[in-house]
């Protein structure tokens, strides 16, 4: 007998739309069981064989739980605001919102056709005013709370899409949509203070079940270390720096700092001020990640020195690519000896290299036939050329007993900080739900009371971006 698919299967999409045995009910005697698939963006002409490769999944086991009796709950939405959808209707010119209509009533299609056991009774769309009402009142909520402010921060700004991006869509300092050089702007930004969150995020690891590789890849993005702050002087300034290892200080050689540094024209002289300006545009276009991972470790001298507090030590002030500004200080002591980066900096640019951990004579690898460190050594150990803190073990003995006598000059204080960045929140364009917040001249920035929500995104003839990072609204 020949299968007739496509007879076969209208006959049954027929059905199923005339009585969807499938959706949830309101049985409460029955088991519960969720699915839910992560919803598309409407931004393309239709599905592609990636978006079904991972629905098929969950389309499987609903069925096996609906066999089952389970009541199953398994609906279908469309994450339909944001930089895709506005960027596809920009293209084909349309207003976004007859765009994703245009793409949602495809999508649908295409899902009826597979014959996904979708409930189609709870479909919504993050367009939705009703739905996005209570988005809005989450970040009230947020606001009221302390943890949604607004902030001057540097973003990656790719000029072509008009808008910043996060670090993963930058690959190789262009941005991974268009291929146009990304640049570091400041930009006034809504945040979300999720940094007060990070030990509380650390301390329920240990009540997750999941495997050990996944809660240690979190840890290190939370990335929690304790350390201290300690004061340099450069230029009649004090430049603080924060290190998890205090018992190094004696090694530092050279400073670094972040090309974004606020007090960057201080810190630089006369001499270096263009061929440091020339070095930072150059680091504008590139990337956080790309910038922790330049291997080529490039740099130039700011033409000033600072003094190390431990001994008095003056020691030649770089800017950097691989210092962050908003990691720690933006500003870093440099200890060749006992950190990789720093031996690779000071190895690229000749300098000093001094050894204050001392290391075990059964390691002979860690040196070259005229003695000097062949690469850095990062375990603990005795401390060396420390002064009065020789022979004591470097961690933490060591670390503490520097720190308290920094702290009793004013030259030092402990202190605990977080890979782990506020999540920048911003709205650079037009197609999104509206921050629920009146800018007021004589009040300020006033939360829009909730019986008002949803503040609507209205219709505009003129939505392109803007360019300047000012949204069209």
């Amino acid at each position: 007998m020949k299968y007739e698919f496509a007879a076969l299967e209208e006959k049954w999409r027929k059905i199923w739309a005339q009585g969807p045995y499938f959706n949830s009910c309101a049985d409460k005697n029955k088991k519960k069981f969720y699915c839910l698939d992560m919803f598309p963006y409407p931004s393309g002409s239709g599905l592609h064989v990636g978006h079904w490769k991972g629905y098929v999944f969950s389309d499987v086991y609903a069925r096996r739980k609906f066999l089952q009796g389970y009541n199953v709950l398994h609906p279908m939405g469309w994450d339909a605001f944001g930089l895709p959808a506005e960027n596809d209707a920009i293209k084909k010119g349309l207003q976004p919102a007859v765009g994703i209509k245009k793409n949602i009533k495809t999508f649908k299609n295409q899902l009826k056709k597979i014959g996904a056991i979708y409930d189609w009774s709870k479909e919504l769309s993050t367009t939705d005013p009703e739905y996005y009402k209570w988005t809005q009142w989450i970040f009230l909520k947020m606001y009221e709370a302390g943890l949604a402010y607004q902030e001057m921060m540097p973003v990656n700004w790719c000029p072509s899409c008009k808008t910043g991006l996060a670090n993963e869509e930058v690959e190789g300092g262009v941005c991974e949509r268009c291929g146009a050089e990304v640049e570091q702007k400041p930009l006034r930004q809504w945040v979300l203070r999720i940094t007060k969150y990070a030990d509380r995020l650390l301390d329920g690891l240990d009540k997750l079940d999941w495997p050990e590789k996944v809660k240690l890849m979190q840890k290190n993005w939370i990335g929690r270390s304790e350390g201290a702050i300690i004061d340099f002087e450069c230029n009649g300034i004090k430049v603080p720096v924060f290190t998890t290892r205090a018992d190094t200080l004696f090694g530092t050689t050279f400073m670094a700092i972040a090309p974004e540094h606020d007090s960057l024209k201080v810190l630089v002289s006369d001499e270096q001020r263009n061929v440091v300006k020339a070095y930072c545009e150059k680091v504008c276009h590139m990337s956080d990640m790309d910038r922790i991972l330049d291997r080529e470790k490039s740099g130039v001298f700011s033409g000033s020195y600072a003094t190390n507090p431990v001994n008095g030590e003056s020691i030649p002030l770089y800017v950097a690519s691989y210092v962050l500004k908003h990691y720690g200080t933006g500003a870093v002591m440099a200890v060749p000896a006992h950190d990789e980066r720093d031996f690779e900096f000071a190895k690229k640019f000749n300098l000093p290299i001094k050894q204050v951990i001392k290391v075990d004579e059964e390691m002979p690898e860690y040196y070259e036939l005229d003695g000097s460190l062949k690469k850095a050594f990062v375990e603990n150990g005795n401390l060396i050329n420390s002064g009065q803190f020789d022979g004591l073990c470097a961690m933490p003995e060591g670390a503490y007993s520097i720190v308290e006598f920094l702290q009793e000059q004013g030259s030092a204080k402990p202190q605990i900080n977080y890979k782990l960045r506020d999540w920048i929140f911003s709205r650079q364009r037009y197609w999104g739900e509206p921050i629920p917040l009146v800018h007021c001249e004589k009040c300020g920035v006033v939360p829009v009371p909730e019986d008002q929500l949803p503040i609507l995104l209205p219709e505009v003839e003129q939505y392109e971006p803007t360019g300047t990072g000012e949204s069209p609204l």
